[in-house]
């Protein structure tokens, strides 16, 4: 007589997320979160973006298998120099580590585009979690401070109409007078970057290397300066306690420089919350869902939060670029074949993020 083993199925809760269309579930595993490995989310070595044409085709087709699987990895050999990281963050801690009257002149509820200062518990990215437990700078991209824009007055006027800085978030911030130029220099670096791998990108999606050169002349290109308190000093931890809740980035991808604290955590395609631990030297980049949108959902734009559950401050500082607001994008040619038709319609850059962040913000009206 033989014996039927009954396996015990672990626990599971549904996430809730915002996305530009209204609420999405995920099934999140109720097992303690992981340390990753390399299996898990991949190292690339990204050198080879500086070199030949086979050179950077070698980099595509990793980049290209770690966006069709996890749509995470991490990046070395990227060309940003130790210096520009660590004038930014020195600034970085400046600026949070002042009183809050003064913080609060550069508020962001002054702000029509989100520029500025968000303070604790001002944001709730994900309903099902807490309160968002970290304060946050964000400044968005200005044509006069590229390297790339010769002259801002020949700028097509539907181009000029997607720009999203003010000006103020310098002005009020003139208290420091390392402050605009640390993060500028830092901004500036990771454009410049940005603006390589959207050529990488096109490479890793079978397209001419300078397809999205024109969509990304003055793109949307945003840095965005997070502090985390530690949450051990929160009267009451659990489960759902985060620094910032479970979401997904809108955009193309997300360059993060993170401090050695860690608390970054990756939802895999199981269900498991994986820890993206700090390694020294590297950015992690992952996909947003405007690429995944484009690439017909062959690129995944994938579930993070942050949790610093550690004694020590954290701090980390993402840079966010997607195409130019005025561009309108359907699903690329390579992504679309008889058996995979294309999903999605166009959709303008403007638009896409008018949606997601309509969603986002709909609580605070």
């Amino acid at each position: 007589m033989s014996t039927i083993t009954i396996t015990e199925q672990p626990s599971t809760h549904q996430l809730k997320l915002r996305t530009a269309y209204g609420p999405v579930y995920r099934t999140v595993l109720d097992t303690p979160p992981r340390d990753c490995d390399e299996k898990d989310i991949p190292i690339i070595d990204i050198s080879g973006i500086y070199g030949d044409l086979d050179a950077r085709k070698a980099v595509a087709q990793q980049i290209q298998a770690a966006s069709t699987s996890i749509g995470f990895f991490y990046v070395k050999g990227h060309g940003i120099s130790d210096d520009v990281i660590a004038d930014a963050l020195a600034q970085s801690r400046l600026f949070f580590s002042q009183p809050t009257e003064i913080k609060d002149k550069v508020n962001q509820k002054h702000s029509k585009w989100f520029n500025g200062w968000n303070s604790r518990n001002s944001s709730h990215v994900s309903e099902t979690e807490s309160m968002d437990y970290r304060e946050s700078f964000g400044m968005r991209y200005e044509p006069r401070y590229d390297p790339a824009v010769d002259n801002t007055d020949s700028i097509p006027p539907e181009i000029q109409a997607g720009f999203r800085a003010e000006e103020y978030v310098w002005e009020q911030t003139a208290n420091l007078p390392d402050f605009k130029s640390g993060i500028l220099n830092y901004w500036r670096a990771c454009l410049s970057l940005a603006r390589r791998l959207i050529r990488i990108f096109a490479l890793a999606l079978d397209l001419p290397e300078d397809y999205f050169d024109k969509m990304t002349s003055h793109p949307d290109a945003a840095v965005a300066l997070n502090y985390y308190p530690s949450q051990r000093e929160l009267p009451k931890i659990d489960e759902n306690t985060v620094s910032i809740g479970s979401h997904t980035d809108l955009q193309c991808f997300t360059m993060l420089w993170q401090d050695d604290n860690g608390g970054l955590q990756v939802l895999n395609r199981d269900g498991q919350w994986i820890n993206a631990k700090p390694i020294p030297g590297t950015f992690v980049i992952n996909i947003g869902d405007y690429l995944m949108r484009i690439t017909n959902d062959r690129f995944v734009s994938t579930v993070h939060r942050a949790k610093n559950v550690t004694p020590n401050e954290r701090y980390s500082m993402p840079f966010f670029f997607g195409f130019n607001f005025n561009e309108t994008v359907g699903v690329l040619p390579s992504c679309i074949d008889e058996e995979r038709p294309a999903k999605y319609d166009p959709i303008s850059c403007e638009e896409w993020v008018r949606l997601r962040f309509a969603q986002t913000t709909q609580d605070r009206e």
